[in-house]
């Protein structure tokens, strides 16, 4: 019994100095919904915690309670309380097994009514207009994002501008490792694999930089392999259509096969699209980096960039020198 109080004291006092470390300094963005997607997603992560929680206190509530009222010093206790030989009780049978039952059901019950309605555009308000969701390519290729807009002719590396209060249609395929396209504060993520395409619906209802990363390990460059997605009003969106069109130089065929290389690059623009000779999404398409590029694929020094290479080679000749003055 002891054991039991002194187990339980310091569980009260380390419940809420966990709630505090939890709470206190970090930034959940999955907690922090900007759009229709990922504020249904957040509703849903709470409803869970906030059931689970629930039975855990019940739980708790009727472990003490059995511990306490059926201790073995306890006042007025007769040995003729305890009866070593009873076997089988229906009553509890039955209730310890309709109960995880209808938790299971009160957990899925929403979690496939939501999965569901995810699939589709999210559904606009009675005193909106209801517009078609905007189509963005975004493909991945180690260790870079291309997001090409077929309707505007436009292609933007490991950044996208979209239009708030829209939704957005990702087309989601890679051109060589499997990945998967996560916006925190817009919605969960999706696969990207080769040679087939998913598509993923987000929508953004507030003006802001929004970070994006690569939720699925695919090597050395993953911790990297972010983008930027700027949210802006549907005037500021078409002048950056125009502005990009006008302004942006096309993506040629050997451009874009030079930055399929694996290896890091910085943000890039184009006023054309990859998709007019190469779909990575289709069968066809899967093999086209692997067959360009298959010798650096097991490279380890692709990552490196310019400048770091730069001081690598002056180590080196560095140590160098240093040797011939030994000799």
């Amino acid at each position: 019994m002891k054991n039991i109080n002194r187990l339980f004291k310091k569980g009260l006092v380390l419940l809420p100095l966990s709630l505090v470390l939890l709470l206190s300094g970090c930034e959940i963005a999955v907690l922090d919904p900007k759009g229709p997607v990922a504020q249904t997603q957040k509703d849903l992560i709470l409803y869970s915690v906030y059931f689970m929680l629930f039975i855990v206190v019940v739980v708790f509530a009727a472990f003490t309670y059995m511990v306490v009222k059926y201790r073995e010093n306890r006042p007025g206790r007769k040995e003729t309380d305890y009866d070593p030989d009873m076997h089988g009780n229906n009553k509890i049978e039955v209730i310890w097994t309709v109960i995880p039952f209808i938790i299971v059901i009160a957990l899925s019950i929403p979690t496939v009514d939501t999965l569901f309605q995810l699939e589709k555009p999210p559904e606009v308000e009675a005193n909106e207009e209801e517009k078609e969701p905007l189509v963005i390519h975004a493909t991945t290729a180690d260790w870079k994002w291309f997001f090409s807009y077929p309707e505007e002719n436009i292609e933007t590396v490991n950044y996208l501008h979209i239009p708030t209060d829209r939704p957005i249609e990702f087309k989601l395929s890679s051109a060589d490792a499997m990945t998967a396209l996560w916006i925190p504060r817009l919605g969960g993520q999706k696969y990207n694999m080769a040679g087939m395409m998913n598509t993923h619906y987000l929508e953004a209802d507030e003006e802001g930089v929004y970070k994006g990363r690569n939720a699925n390990f695919n090597g050395e460059g993953f911790t990297k392999q972010t983008f930027e997605v700027y949210a802006e009003s549907p005037e500021a969106y078409d002048q950056w259509v125009s502005e990009t069109q006008n302004q942006a130089p096309q993506l040629t065929q050997e451009r874009y096969d030079e930055l399929l290389a694996p290896g890091l690059t910085e943000e890039h623009e184009f006023s054309s699209t990859h998709l007019e000779w190469v779909d990575h999404g289709k069968p066809e398409g899967m093999d086209y980096a692997i067959n360009r590029h298959f010798e650096k694929y097991g490279d380890l020094m692709h990552l490196e960039s310019h400048q770091d290479a730069e001081d690598f080679m002056d180590e080196e000749n560095n140590d160098d020198h240093e040797s011939d003055r030994d000799q």
